[in-house]
């Protein structure tokens, strides 16, 4: 089983890749015969969903079958553990958790495919970048985390089991609640950012990317509370809130999501808030990578954070100096989350001209000035919780 899942991934990576580039190609180069690559570009995102929860059952089966030669059952399961924590050892590590990452964003992507037919270019669009954030998040799983790296040596009779914190009944639902919510913001970024680069006429991208964010919102929300809940039972915190770092990182989306739901019926409404509400979108998905980026990469100190990784330089970005000598130069390769916001900043300068409003505010006390302050207050304080 380790060695299927280790040729699943691998897959996933290759067919994600292929989804992009070919939906890229047939978007921006009509000459190529659109159709066709279109629909292979779907079918190959539809394709790393099968081969991607290849991945995921592999590694279950690996944890119910007690299989200790895979280093990430050894370290996070063990054979008395019971059967529903063995499930949630699945997200327990880091390996594993971006494994899971990996096939809800794969989930997602299924069903925005399978309703394709709704407005074919602006889902192919949207297809096509989710294909090239699940790359690189396949990327990391063949490269950077393998959740099915084998022990070094003779594997140990029994493993190390679940940390006992994580050993509570709400842990089987939380994290995934939260997942859920952290990995649906990449749909209505997908829409946001393909209406832009498409210059889609109309108001119909927002409605469809208003339902997708609400249904993440509320995941989101119940994974935070269902959180509150976990550190005042196990914890000892004496409270429901400690304003942990990997806790806030939960927190800023949540708020900017909430601004996004706010302001978006006046782009619906009245044709106003067109540049404030894209860039809403897009920051709600950047935070929620870099929430992702604060748990994994080691960068904070916090009861949520995994071990120390050079994780976060696939987020951030790869840099240092040359040599050791006094003719080094810095060098910086730029990660994850600077290469999206150059994509997004780009495409915003390039066709800004697309997002002007229709209307403008009449009056302080009116019902746009209001929803408008309520942005305000919500992003004043994400900034503060920053």
């Amino acid at each position: 089983m380790p060695q299927l899942g280790s040729f699943a991934l691998l897959l996933a990576l290759a067919l994600s890749g292929y989804s992009f580039l070919a939906g890229a190609l047939a978007l921006w180069r009509p000459a190529a015969g659109p159709d066709r690559l279109l629909e292979t570009s779907r079918r190959a995102g539809i394709a790393v969903w099968l081969t991607v929860t290849v991945a995921a059952v592999a590694l279950l089966v690996a944890a119910f079958t007690n299989d200790f030669s895979v280093a990430y059952i050894a370290h996070h399961s063990n054979i008395a553990l019971p059967a529903a924590y063995k499930f949630a050892a699945l997200w327990s590590g880091q390996e594993g958790s971006l494994l899971f990452w990996a096939w809800l964003l794969a989930t997602y992507g299924l069903v925005l495919r399978l309703r394709h037919k709704t407005d074919r270019r602006l889902f192919a669009y949207a297809g096509m970048i989710l294909a090239g954030v699940q790359f690189f998040f396949q990327l990391l799983l063949v490269f950077a985390a393998p959740p099915f790296a084998m022990m070094s040596g003779t594997p140990p009779a029994d493993g190390n089991g679940l940390n006992p914190l994580l050993q509570y009944p709400e842990m089987v639902i939380h994290p995934p609640m939260l997942y859920l919510g952290y990995v649906g913001f990449a749909v209505p970024f997908a829409f946001a950012l393909g209406a832009l680069i498409m210059r889609y006429p109309g108001e119909k991208w927002i409605h469809i990317t208003r339902r997708w964010t609400m249904v993440t919102w509320l995941f989101l929300t119940c994974g935070i509370f269902l959180g509150m809940h976990w550190a005042y039972a196990v914890l000892g915190w004496g409270g429901y809130w400690g304003w942990d770092p990997v806790e806030n990182a939960s927190v800023m989306p949540w708020l900017t999501g909430t601004a996004f739901l706010h302001s978006v019926m006046m782009q619906e409404k009245r044709g106003m808030l067109k540049v404030w509400n894209m860039w809403l979108i897009f920051a709600t998905f950047l935070l929620s990578i870099f929430g992702t980026t604060l748990t994994r990469g080691g960068l904070v100190s916090s009861v949520h954070a995994f071990a120390q990784s050079s994780i976060g330089q696939w987020f951030l970005g790869f840099g240092g100096w040359t040599g050791d000598s006094w003719k080094s130069v810095p060098y910086y390769v730029p990660g994850f989350l600077p290469i999206v916001f150059a994509f997004c900043l780009y495409f915003f300068i390039r066709n800004r001209d697309h997002l002007k409003s229709e209307n403008r505010l009449e009056s302080l006390v009116s019902r746009e000035s209001s929803f408008l302050f309520n942005n305000l207050l919500l992003l004043a304080a994400c900034f503060t919780i920053l």
